[in-house]
């Protein structure tokens, strides 16, 4: 199936609110010690930061901003799977309660890192 431009800009747009909703899903689930919560709360912002630094890209104004919001996007993704990545492995949630999150989390990475590789931001 192939999808016009277009439609890929709103099904990643899509996908990345998608993405902050579930992230929202995951930081109430946390326990309310003090580290799941200063971690959630970081981990909350980054994952939040992509679906709004996404929709940010959509409405750049020339190639140089269109690459500069798309970075902070890619550091975004890359922060937020960090701090899933510490949610786990400091036993603040088992693994496997957050590895869908995870997956989608890298595979936003993967999609947003190869439009910035591909974008010239000359």
């Amino acid at each position: 199936m192939t999808h016009t431009k277009e439609e890929f800009i709103n099904a990643l747009k899509d996908r990345t609110k998608q993405f902050v909703l579930r992230s929202i899903k995951l930081f109430k689930a946390l326990p309310s010690s003090e580290e799941a919560r200063i971690i959630g709360k970081q981990f909350l912002r980054s994952a939040s930061s992509v679906g709004a630094n996404y929709r940010a890209v959509c409405r750049a104004r020339s190639n140089r901003e269109f690459f500069a919001k798309l970075s902070i996007t890619v550091e975004e993704a890359d922060e937020s799977l960090f701090w899933l990545e510490i949610i786990s492995e400091s036993g603040i949630l088992p693994f496997e309660k957050i590895n869908s999150l995870m997956n989608e989390a890298e595979e936003i990475l993967k999609i947003l890192s190869k439009a910035r590789s591909n974008s010239s931001h000359n």
